[in-house]
């Protein structure tokens, strides 16, 4: 018997040569390498090539001459000469007889009965006879292997032990395999070679007499191989194995690796094949070992890290073991981390006198070449102790802490490793665990706070470690141990299992020792702020920090102003937009009105001031809407409008909170939104939407909130038409980007307009040419102007053109273009008195609008102006009214509540009646703009469609109020929501007024003719029958008043309803009845038209046979004007039967 390891393998050189067929590098072998070749080469030279080629004849004359000096070629030249066709019969008999008698050792075909043992058997034979001997016993373990079901085990077999025949037996495998390839699959081979001593040697060689199986053994081997290797002898030994045969062949040793990745089987073999490979050039950056482990540990393969994490934990638990791989490996990560060491250190301070200061107090630097790789080092530590469960030896441990103490240079890696050590010794504690430990690990954090500065601006970096220790800090003092856990993880770039109560003991150092809170907020106030802040610049910045502590209150308790810092960081900003700006923003504005706690209504921050707020959108030329030449960027214009409009309606939701507490912040004025050019902001908002994140949509939520007259549908749907196609292809035509025309030329074309209306035309229509933006300096010379357009002989295309204009500018500065605009189309009378508006006055009253010049209702694109800015005023009005109702009621009914204090049972009706007076107030707005607007006959109807829909007791109130019965056939035919009305007409019959009951009816009227519907019917005869009624209670003098304005009406019913004739007909003879019995004077006029009128009733058809006969004679205005009231009521109900007669018989 002999190891394995005495034994002389194959080496890289010559598995090379023979893979290449290189004559010349084989014949420089040494006589020892060149025998363990000999099966291949033999066969070589003595069987019949493939290549006819001259260059192989010179090489087989060569390999002749090379194998014509060894001795050993004649017994392999010999073993070549048998039949190898009867030896696989006889192999193939004797297979199917040991699977008849279910593997037993049964009579064998291949050798009879042995006289001596198996080795001296072989010694003795003719090569036949060996050749049997070696494949009935290999045939013997492969069919043990195939009914092991992955059971291993070692078979004892004096053949492939004895010393002496090794190299014998070594030919016959590689000649029987060659020879015998079906019989004998290489694959197989290698298996069964496994379950014998020195199984390797003979795989080795093997497989170097075919080089070309490599791969293909490999990976046979590898997938039959266990899922972890070192749990098991066979496991190891399939191992070792396979290391043999990469060390043959170092070339595809990784190949063999990656093998055993994709497989997840034998980790072991991994790891060692990772250990034994040597790079042609050596990364000095990091290992081949760190980077293989790293990889499997880190990488996005959840199936591979759970498998090689298993190979980890199950190595631990076994006894520490020289042989053992993982032992191996944790040795060389060991070595690897000890080389990069400064010097060799302990947790002591040493007390070398040859030492500077700095060196004795324990410290030393990290080479600027160790610094990358000392970080993966620590980042594969953290893995193999977070993810795999490594229990580090107190020599790791206690290397592992002198590597995280170490002093790296002020370069970007360095600041990387910085806040790696500092993440890993937070994520395990128990790295320190002895008292010089924990002081070494104080000093080094005092220095991080000490060096933060110098590191970051000699680095070059915005996110450093300072950061992350003030935001660990702040995590640490408000309890958030979750954050920390989720920070260092994400540092780290793992997911790590770290328990909360692990953190205790860092918790006491940084909240007692290094960070006070008061220290906290001190030092974070002092941080720099981060230049051109965005979403590109990853890691843990000074934001992240403020954020914390403002959530924290920390500013306010300690009286620290952080209002500065915050809007030096908002003008720092760029795009794309950084994540935490918004949560920084929100959390501010909730600390300025806020207060820390209820004891100390005084603890709150200062909100950013007019002024400051103003020098950001100084520049904005126009107010609503000028071009930015402004120095802030616009990211930095919508953060701030965002923290305006938030601040502006958190302070209306918190009014009940802070009318508590006594406390009314102030509000940002009038005149401040009135300077920031809120429609132009939004609309560049829009284009930057991919680079702003969620500001966009939060900003669109809060200006529908607060501004719903910049939100308006019929804005948006013109500014479509403003930045479409047709406008792109219109501005083409501009040769230059600056117009040629200056506001004076305009000035002065308006003011010829009647005379020189081309010219006027002419620069208008050059300036639709423009942008909105360029547009905005002509603004003021435009509106100016507009009342000048109102006189007699105006082209009616150039108040078409201005209109255009108009609504281009409407998109980028709707408020102050409004304010303009209703200035100057004031009456004359208030023109000549200078008589301003403000945004505010407009706001408060919005039916100042149409106290405009009265030509403006007869010109239609103005009077389009006018209805836009109508309804956008009215809008504002009621955002305007509920936001100081809102912002007062809480206060007062506070107020009251103190005043009142004592007193029990008091009734809340202050707040509800401010509620209604409050709807009652812009009820009446919204019906008195109706009212006006209904004496204008044009572009009307569809702005009170759009109000009687939007709020349908708009028209019910507008109803119930009355107008000029004149104007229901525009309000019915014009308007086609007025079907609504059909609701609320019983209840306007039922009203005790008898204006109220006439109109209700002419109303009826029209409606039944517009929509001849079955409610229009039922109410109809409603309506039928209430006159039926007050027929019966009226005065005479209440008769004629009713009867005259409604009974005309009767006609549209019978005509809208034929069903409703006779319940017609029957009332008109009632009414006439009644009329009659009251006339004494004229009665011989009247008792034949009754009588008459009965017997057309009954017979209407006879009407259209003697039409003249029976026609009416029509009275003269002066006539009826003479008449008694009772007869012109007869006469009126005369002609009223005489039209629904006519009507009916021309339907017919």
């Amino acid at each position: 018997m002999v190891d394995s390891a005495s034994l002389q393998f194959v080496s890289p050189y010559a598995f090379e040569a023979m893979q290449k067929v290189d004559v010349a590098r084989l014949a420089a072998l040494s006589d020892p390498e060149l025998r363990l070749l000999l099966p291949c080469l033999v066969r070589m030279a003595l069987c019949a090539p493939a290549d006819q080629s001259n260059a192989w004849a010179q090489d087989k004359k060569l390999i002749l001459r090379l194998l014509s000096g060894v001795e050993a070629v004649n017994s392999i030249v010999a073993l070549l000469s048998v039949d190898f066709h009867a030896l696989e019969q006889d192999a193939r008999k004797e297979q199917q007889l040991r699977h008849k008698a279910g593997g037993s050792n049964s009579e064998s075909i291949l050798v009879s009965q042995l006289q001596h043992g198996l080795t001296l058997e072989f010694e003795h034979s003719d090569p036949l006879r060996r050749l049997r001997l070696a494949l009935s016993e290999l045939l013997a373990i492969m069919n043990k292997v195939a009914d092991s079901n992955g059971e291993f085990f070692l078979k004892s077999s004096e053949l492939f032990e004895s010393p002496v025949y090794l190299e014998e037996v070594a030919d016959v495998l590689c000649i029987l395999q060659a020879e015998l390839p079906s019989l004998l699959p290489i694959i197989e081979v290698a298996e069964a070679l496994l379950h014998v001593r020195n199984g390797e040697w003979f795989m080795c060689l093997l497989v170097a007499n075919v080089p070309d199986s490599f791969s293909e053994v490999c990976r046979g081997l590898i997938k039959n191989g266990e899922r972890q290797d070192e749990e098991s002898v066979g496991g190891r030994r399939r191992t070792e194995a396979l290391r043999q045969l990469c060390q043959m062949n170092p070339s595809q040793a990784l190949n063999i690796r990656a093998m055993v990745v994709e497989e997840c089987h034998l980790p072991g073999l991994g790891v060692a094949l990772t250990l034994d490979y040597k790079p042609d050039m050596a990364d000095e950056a990091v290992s081949p070992l760190v980077s293989y482990v790293s990889g499997l540990l880190l990488g996005t393969n959840g199936k591979v890290r759970t498998w090689f994490s298993m190979f980890i934990r199950n190595g631990q638990q076994r006894k520490r073991e020289s042989s053992s791989v993982l032992w191996q490996m944790r040795r060389q990560l060991l070595l690897e981390l000890v080389a990069i060491l400064p010097r060799s250190r302990s947790t002591h301070v040493p007390n070398d006198t040859d030492m500077d200061s700095e060196s004795s107090s324990g410290y030393s630097g990290l080479r600027e070449e160790h610094v990358v790789k000392a970080s993966a080092l620590l980042r594969l530590y953290c893995a193999l102790m977070g993810i795999a469960g490594l229990r580090p030896t107190d020599e790791e441990a206690e290397q592992l802490l002198q590597l995280m103490t170490s002093r790296p240079p002020a370069t970007p890696a360095g600041v990387r490793f910085v806040s790696l050590s500092f993440c890993k010794l937070l994520a395990f504690p128990t790295l320190v665990s002895t008292p010089e430990q924990e002081q070494l690990m104080v000093m080094w954090l005092s220095w991080m706070i000490k060096e933060e500065e110098y590191f970051e601006s000699a680095a070059g970096v915005s996110a450093s470690f300072g950061e992350m220790l003030l935001l660990v800090a702040m995590y640490f003092h408000s309890n958030q141990l979750s954050a920390i856990i989720e920070l260092v993880c994400s540092t780290l770039g793992m997911k790590i299992a770290i328990k909360p109560s692990s953190l205790s003991k860092m918790k006491t150092i940084f909240t007692q020792e290094i960070f006070t809170e008061q220290v906290v907020t001190a030092h974070a106030v002092r941080v720099a702020v981060t230049n051109n802040l965005s979403a590109n610049i990853t890691g843990f910045l000074p934001i992240h920090c403020i954020y914390q502590l403002l959530r924290s209150r920390a500013f306010t308790k300690h009286k620290v102003s952080i209002k500065d810092w915050i809007f030096r960081q908002l003008c720092e900003t760029t795009t794309p937009l950084h994540t935490q700006l918004l949560p920084l923003i929100d959390v501010y504005i909730n600390s300025i009105l806020t207060p820390a706690s209820k004891t100390n209504p005084e603890a709150t921050n200062q909100p950013i001031t007019e002024q400051e707020i103003l020098n950001v959108f100084q520049g904005l030329a126009g107010g609503d809407g000028g071009k930015a030449r402004s120095q802030y960027t616009i990211t930095t214009q919508l953060l701030i409008l965002y923290y305006i409009l938030s601040y502006e309606e958190a302070l209306l939701a918190n009014t009940k909170t802070l009318a508590l507490m006594q406390k009314k912040p102030k509000s940002y004025s009038p005149a401040l939104m009135d300077q920031i050019p809120i429609k132009h902001l939004i609309r560049q908002a829009q284009g930057l939407q991919q680079e702003l994140g969620g500001l966009h949509s939060a900003l669109l939520r809060l200006l529908a909130t607060n501004y719903p007259h910049l939100c308006m549908v019929e804005d948006w749907i013109s500014e479509e038409e403003v930045t479409g196609t047709l406008p792109l292809l219109r501005k083409m035509l501009l040769t230059s980007s600056s117009c040629k025309y200056s506001q004076t030329q305009l000035r002065e074309a308006f003011q010829n307009v009647l005379s020189g209306g081309p010219g006027l035309l002419r620069i208008l229509e050059h300036l639709t040419l423009l942008s909105a933006g360029d547009l905005i300096p002509y603004a003021e010379a435009l509106t100016s102007s507009m009342g000048l357009l109102l006189e007699d002989g105006v082209s009616r295309r150039i108040i078409q053109t201005v209109n255009k204009l108009w609504m281009v500018l409407n998109t980028v500065m709707p408020r102050k273009l409004w304010v303009m605009t209703v200035n100057a189309l004031q009456p004359l009378v208030k023109l000549l008195r200078q008589q301003r508006y403000t945004q505010n006055d407009l706001m408060v009253d919005p039916l100042i609008v149409l106290r405009c010049d009265s030509r403006v209702f007869r010109c239609p694109p103005l009077m389009d102006i006018t209805l836009h800015m109508l309804n956008g005023y009215l809008l504002a009005s009621k955002a305007y009214l509920n936001a100081h109702l809102k912002e007062t009621a809480e206060f007062e009914r506070q107020a009251q509540t103190v005043s009142n204090l004592g007193l029990s049972g008091q009734p809340d009706t202050p707040e509800v009646t401010r509620e209604e007076l409050k709807n009652a107030l812009l009820a009446a707005q919204d019906s008195a703009a109706v009212q006006i607007l209904l004496e204008v006959q044009c572009l009307i109807c569809c702005l009170l469609h759009q109000m009687f829909i939007a709020d349908p007791n708009i028209a019910k109130l507008v109803h119930f109020q009355g107008y000029p019965q004149a104007l229901l056939p525009l309000t019915v035919a014009g308007i086609p929501s007025m079907h609504i009305c059909l609701d609320f007409i019983p209840e306007l019959l039922a009203q005790p007024q008898l204006e109220k009951q006439i109109f209700a009816i002419q109303l009826l009227s029209h409606l039944c003719t517009q929509y001849a519907l079955p409610k229009s019917l039922s109410v109809a005869r409603l309506a039928i029958s209430v006159m039926g009624t007050l027929l019966t209670v009226l005065t005479r003098a209440k008769r004629f008043a009713f009867f005259m304005p409604t009974l005309p009406c009767l006609v549209s019913f019978c005509k809208a309803f034929p069903p409703l004739f006779d319940d017609v007909m029957s009332l008109l003879i009632q009414v006439g009845q009644v009329s009659a019995a009251d006339v004494t004077t004229k009665a011989r006029d009247i008792d034949p038209l009754i009588a008459r009128l009965q017997y057309l009733g009954q017979k209407p058809q006879e009407i259209r046979l003697s039409e003249s006969k029976y026609s009416l004679r029509k009275r003269s205005a002066e006539e009826l004007g003479r008449a008694d009231p009772d007869v012109q009521l007869c006469y009126q109900i005369e002609a009223t039967f005489m039209d629904i007669i006519s009507s009916s018989t021309q339907a017919l």
